[in-house]
């Protein structure tokens, strides 16, 4: 690993996330009521008993940007790799609505919101890991971003999503543009992940001023023996 955004995974749960962390010696995961999420220090770690440990026979969970060698027992599914996108510098301004910080007197909005356009990756506890704010237009939660990811220097933008009903009004850009800048200004650097299959988000992101750092590879991890 030659930075912390190369395992991202790992690197949140061995820094900012090291207290709610299950580890078993060099693989640790989320709690699944925080996120479906598993990392491993590196490609080599034998990582059988300690996978044994944490995971339930039939429970799957996914790897981001480094995956071990796995021994029977296991069905990893590899996906297109995601664009992991970076911000070097703050964003021109864009114009929106007020952004209201996000907590639990909003965890039943976001919950639904996430569940139409961003599962399954965001759980109950998500909101847990990190800042989370939105815009609300009429009473109802119209778009929303949190933090996610990161360590001492870097955070993750994520939960990016807007309710169908307001697409077109602008408000990831404005949401991202805000807490990029946000983020910038405390020292860190923020960083996303976007699905290529995704060229609206992608679009979006470059034309704010992100820029694809890398390609990063991205499975899902199954039990499959029966413990």
């Amino acid at each position: 690993m030659t930075t912390p955004l190369d395992n991202p995974f790992w690197s949140a749960l061995a820094s900012i996330h090291d207290g709610i962390a299950l580890r078993a010696g060099e693989v640790a995961r989320y709690p699944a009521d925080y996120a479906p999420f598993l990392g491993v220090a590196n490609a080599d770690v034998r990582v059988g008993d300690a996978l044994r440990r944490l995971m339930a026979s039939g429970e799957s969970v996914y790897l981001l940007g480094v995956v071990p060698t796995l021994p029977p027992g296991w069905q990893l599914q590899a996906f297109r790799p995601l664009a992991q996108m970076v911000c070097d510098a703050p964003l021109a301004s864009v114009e929106g609505p007020d952004i209201v910080p996000l907590g639990d007197a909003h965890r039943e909005d976001v919950l639904a919101l996430t569940a139409l356009v961003y599962p399954p990756y965001f759980r109950p506890r998500t909101m847990d890991l990190g800042r989370y704010f939105g815009i609300y237009r009429d009473g109802r939660l119209a778009a929303m971003i949190g933090e996610r990811l990161g360590d001492d220097s870097h955070r993750e933008m994520s939960a990016i999503c807007t309710h169908p009903d307001f697409h077109g009004c602008g408000y990831a850009g404005h949401l991202t543009t805000w807490l990029t800048n946000d983020t910038l200004a405390h020292g860190r650097q923020p960083f996303l992940h976007v699905s290529y299959e995704n060229p609206r988000a992608l679009g979006l992101y470059e034309r704010l001023g992100y820029r694809v750092r890398r390609d990063i590879g991205f499975w899902s991890l199954r039990r499959i023996d029966a413990g």
